[in-house]
C-alpha cells in the first residue's frame, strides 16, 4: 500500500511539473494580479489571454536585478518611453506609443540597423565600426520560412510578413487588463484600444521590448504607465482677457470681456458626430447661458470672487438597445390582452448623454482698461543736440492709475528695437489719469513706439509712429506742427501695428 501511495504521488508530481515549469505571460509581464483578473475584464479585439504560455527558450526572462541587463545593448542602455492620449472617454479609442531612446551617438537607419552617428562623441572614443547592430548582414531573415523557426512571437504565433517586415528588429509585447498584444516593429511602436468595454478608472499598461540576436531575442527595456478611462467628457477651459497681466492666476479685470474657450480632449474624434451643448454659470447672478459654441465672452461688472461652473453635454450616437421582452401574461388572459413586442430596426439610432464638468474660482479687480496718446510735442532745448532729440507725449488712460510706464522705440517696421525705457508713475491726489512722458530719440526720422501702462494686475498698450525732425531754434513752432500732423496721419496705422507690436513685446 505504501508503494502504491508513493507511485500515485510520483504520478501527481510528474503531471504537475509541466504546469509549474511553463511560464505564462502574466508571470513575465506583471506580478500584481489575482487569479480571476482576466474574468473581470471584457475581451479586447485582437488581444489574447495572459494565461497563454511564454516561449522562454526563444524569449529569455530576466529579473530586474539580473546582471545580464548590463550587457543587453552595446554602448549603454536603451530606454523605452511609453505615452498615451489618456484620459479616454468610454467608447472612444485610446492610443499608446512606445519610443526607444538609444544611447548617445546611436541611431536607427532606414534599413532598421543601429548605426553610430557621424561626428558624435560619447563618453568613450568613437567606435571604428559604422554599425552598432547590423541586422541586415546578420542574416536569418531569409525567404525560406520553413527553416526559420525563430520568426515567431513569444506565444508561438508567426511573424506577419507584411512589406518591410525584415527591417523590423524589435518585438514589443503590450499587456493590460489580463491580456497581451504582440507587435513587430522598429524604434517605435503604436497600439490602439477601443474602450467600449474597458472598466472605468485607472488601468495599467506594461510593455517589454526584445531585440534580435541571431536565432533568439534579448530583452532590452521594460516600461509601464497608468491610463484612465472615464464616463465624463474630459474638458479644459482657457481664459483670455485683454490687458490682463497674468493669464494664469485666474485674476481678471472688471468691465473688460473675458474670452472663455472650451477644449474637449477627444484625440480619436469619438465625439465628431455628437451634438454638444455648453451650459455656463458665471456666478455673478447673470443667469444660465446655454450655447453650442465652445467660445463665449463674459464681462464682470463688479469686483469680488466668483465661482464659475460649466457643464458640457454630448449626445453620443449609437445603436439602440434591444427592447425588453414583454412580461409573461396570466393564463386567464386572452390573446388580445398581450402587448406587442418592440424591436429596434437596424436604421434606428439612439443617443447616450455624456457630461463633462469644469469649475474655477475667479477674482475680479480694478485695472487699466485703455491707454491713448493724445498729443506729441517737440521739446526745444537752449543748445540743440542732434543725437538727443526730445519729445513729450501726453497720455490718458481709463481705469485705475498705473504705477509704471514703459516705451520701446523701434524702426518704422516695429521689428528692430532700439531702446526700452521704464519709469515709475507719480501717483497724483486726484483720480485723473493724465501723464506726460518725455523720451529722447537718437536722430531725426520715423520711429515706431510701443507704450505700455501697467500695475500689478493689468497692462495696457498702444502703439504709434513718431516723426522726429531736426531741431531749428529759429522756427520751433513749425517742427512741433510737423509732429502733430503726423499724429493725424498715423491714425490709420495704429490699429494694424498695435497687435503686431504687442506680440513682439510679449
Amino acid at each position: 500500500m505504501a508503494c502504491l501511495h508513493c507511485f500515485l504521488g510520483f504520478l501527481l508530481l510528474a503531471a504537475r511539473l509541466p504546469l509549474d515549469a511553463a511560464r505564462r505571460f502574466h508571470d513575465v509581464l506583471s506580478n500584481e494580479r489575482t487569479s480571476d483578473y482576466t474574468r473581470e475584464h471584457s475581451q479586447l479585439t485582437g488581444w489574447s489571454s495572459d494565461e497563454n504560455e511564454w516561449n522562454e527558450k526563444l524569449y529569455p526572462v530576466w529579473r530586474k536585478e539580473d546582471p545580464r541587463w548590463k550587457n543587453s545593448w552595446k554602448g549603454g542602455h536603451v530606454q523605452a518611453i511609453l505615452t498615451s492620449d489618456s484620459p479616454a472617454l468610454v467608447g472612444s479609442t485610446i492610443t499608446f506609443v512606445v519610443d526607444l531612446v538609444f544611447p548617445r551617438c546611436q541611431n536607427e537607419d532606414v534599413s532598421g540597423n543601429i548605426v553610430y552617428e557621424k561626428n558624435c562623441r560619447n563618453e568613450t572614443d568613437p567606435s571604428p565600426d559604422l554599425y552598432v547592430y547590423n541586422w541586415t548582414e546578420e542574416g536569418g531573415w531569409g525567404n525560406d520560412h520553413s527553416q526559420h523557426h525563430h520568426h515567431m512571437f513569444p506565444d508561438g504565433k508567426p511573424f506577419p510578413h507584411h512589406p518591410g517586415w525584415r527591417r523590423c528588429s524589435f518585438v514589443y509585447v503590450f499587456h493590460t487588463l489580463g491580456q497581451y498584444l504582440q507587435k513587430l516593429g522598429r524604434g517605435s511602436a503604436r497600439v490602439s484600444i477601443n474602450t467600449a468595454n474597458v472598466t472605468l478608472g485607472p488601468q495599467l499598461m506594461e510593455v517589454i521590448v526584445y531585440r534580435r540576436h541571431h536565432h533568439v531575442y534579448v530583452p532590452i527595456a521594460k516600461v509601464k504607465d497608468v491610463y484612465v478611462v472615464t464616463d465624463h467628457v474630459p474638458v479644459f477651459v482657457t481664459m483670455y482677457q485683454k490687458n490682463d497681466r497674468n493669464l494664469s492666476d485666474e485674476t481678471f479685470l472688471r468691465d473688460l470681456p473675458i474670452m472663455f474657450s472650451v477644449l474637449i480632449h477627444d484625440p480619436s474624434h469619438f465625439l465628431n458626430e455628437s451634438a454638444i451643448n455648453y451650459k455656463w454659470n458665471f456666478g455673478d447672478n447673470t443667469g444660465l447661458f446655454v450655447s453650442n459654441n465652445p467660445t463665449l465672452n463674459h464681462t464682470y461688472v463688479l469686483n469680488g470672487t466668483f465661482s464659475l461652473n460649466l457643464t458640457v453635454q454630448a449626445a453620443v450616437p449609437g445603436p439602440c438597445p434591444s427592447p425588453q421582452p414583454p412580461e409573461p401574461t396570466s393564463p386567464l388572459s386572452s390573446p388580445g390582452d398581450r402587448l406587442p413586442e418592440l424591436r429596434a430596426t437596424p436604421e434606428e439610432t439612439c443617443h447616450i448623454n455624456r457630461y463633462g464638468y469644469f469649475k474655477a474660482t475667479i477674482t475680479i479687480v480694478d485695472g487699466i482698461l485703455e491707454v491713448n496718446i493724445i498729443q506729441m510735442t517737440d521739446v526745444v532745448t537752449p543748445v540743440p543736440q542732434p543725437d538727443k532729440l526730445l519729445m513729450d507725449f501726453v497720455v490718458t488712460c481709463q481705469g485705475i492709475i498705473p504705477t509704471e510706464v514703459c516705451t520701446i522705440v523701434s524702426d518704422p517696421t516695429c521689428r528692430i528695437s532700439y531702446n526700452t525705457v521704464c519709469d515709475p508713475v507719480d501717483v497724483d491726489t486726484d483720480d485723473t489719469c493724465l501723464l506726460t512722458v518725455r523720451r529722447a530719440f537718437s536722430g531725426s526720422g520715423t520711429y515706431c513706439m510701443n507704450l505700455t501702462l501697467s500695475d500689478n494686475t493689468s497692462l495696457a498698450l498702444t502703439s504709434t509712429l513718431v516723426s522726429v525732425s531736426a531741431r531749428d531754434p529759429a522756427s520751433p513752432s513749425r517742427m512741433a506742427n510737423g509732429a502733430l500732423v503726423s499724429v493725424g496721419c498715423l491714425a490709420v496705422f495704429v490699429t494694424v501695428i498695435t497687435l503686431f507690436v504687442y506680440n513682439l513685446d510679449t
